[in-house]
């Protein structure tokens, strides 16, 4: 089994890689840094006989094709903008995104062979203002930021090419992962950035009374949950990735702060009006990824937020 994964060397897609060559594949990664991160160098040198990595324009869907002819798999996790960054120039998070993912699609439903291709949404994003918590599947998706209207867009390209071309795609919506090797100060996470703050001496800002409640799952779950979407999941379901459990930010720097104080760093936080873009609450429910493949997160938040201080504070 060969799989191909599209923006397979960052923070998600390492830790995915992984899991995929842990299960008996081989990984085939394409990216557009010449030279990846340290830590998927790493994996590749130890890895060298079950993973390739090509370095390539991901949106130049001709210089993949023969390249996506050789795979059974292929699971797209390339992606332009986040959340923060929409918001400053949504036109660019819609023309560098969409276009991309529809010429995929459109190149994919010619390969016949084809055994699964995934779709990475967000789940974070893409419900906007719950009704209820823990947020399932059948929940209205009512973005209330440009990078969810693409991804809920996206998803939409996905399902009609399911119905109308039978591509056999399965979607996951993660929630907000965190582990070792997020980057701080870059809009991918509030653990990170928290961190690296405490790190440097700068002062953490929470938007509102407790901040925004968030359903953290760590990385290497995340990673793990999207194999078992690969492994067990119905072509045209959604999939939601998470933990089911909502901290706000207090709640996860009440976490950080024991190993910060062992090393002998302090918190300063400052608290800002909440802002009318935040979502308030985002908690997700994984019972039909539960229920098709028996997938639970593992990794209790104490350990990964343990794992990552002492990484980030080597």
């Amino acid at each position: 089994m060969r799989c191909c994964v599209i923006g397979g060397a960052g923070f998600i897609g390492k830790h995915l890689t992984e899991a995929l060559i842990e299960s008996g594949r081989d990984v085939l990664v394409l990216g557009r840094k010449t030279q990846p991160s340290d830590a998927f160098t790493h994996l590749l040198q130890t890895q060298a006989s079950h993973l390739k990595y090509h370095s390539l324009d991901v949106s130049d869907v001709s210089s993949m094709r023969p390249i996506l002819a050789t795979c059974d798999e292929v699971i797209d996790l390339a992606y332009s903008t986040v959340p923060q960054t929409s918001f400053s120039d949504p036109m660019f998070d819609l023309q560098s995104n969409l276009p991309r993912v529809v010429a995929l699609m459109e190149e994919l439903k010619h390969h016949t062979k084809l055994r699964r291709f995934m779709v990475v949404s967000s789940g974070g994003t893409v419900y906007g203002h719950a009704t209820q918590l823990p947020i399932s599947e059948y929940a209205q998706t009512e973005p209330v930021s440009p990078y969810g209207i693409t991804k809920l867009t996206i998803e939409r390209y996905a399902l009609m090419y399911h119905r109308l071309h039978d591509l056999p795609v399965v979607l996951v919506r993660p929630a907000n992962a965190y582990g070792l090797g997020q980057q701080a100060f870059k809009g991918q996470g509030f653990i990170a950035t928290a961190i690296g703050s405490i790190l440097q001496g700068k002062t953490i800002t929470v938007y509102g009374e407790y901040g925004t409640v968030r359903d953290y799952v760590h990385v290497r779950d995340v990673a793990s949950a999207m194999l078992a979407a690969i492994d067990h999941g119905t072509n045209g379901h959604v999939y939601n990735i998470g933990s089911g459990v909502g901290r706000s930010n207090l709640d996860v720097l009440d976490l950080v702060r024991p190993f910060a104080h062992a090393d002998g760093f302090s918190l300063k936080v400052h608290h800002e009006e909440a802002r009318k873009f935040d979502v308030a609450a985002n908690v997700l429910n994984f019972g039909r990824l539960l229920n098709c493949s028996g997938w639970l997160p593992k990794i209790g938040m104490e350990e990964g937020l343990g794992e990552m201080w002492r990484g980030m504070s080597a």
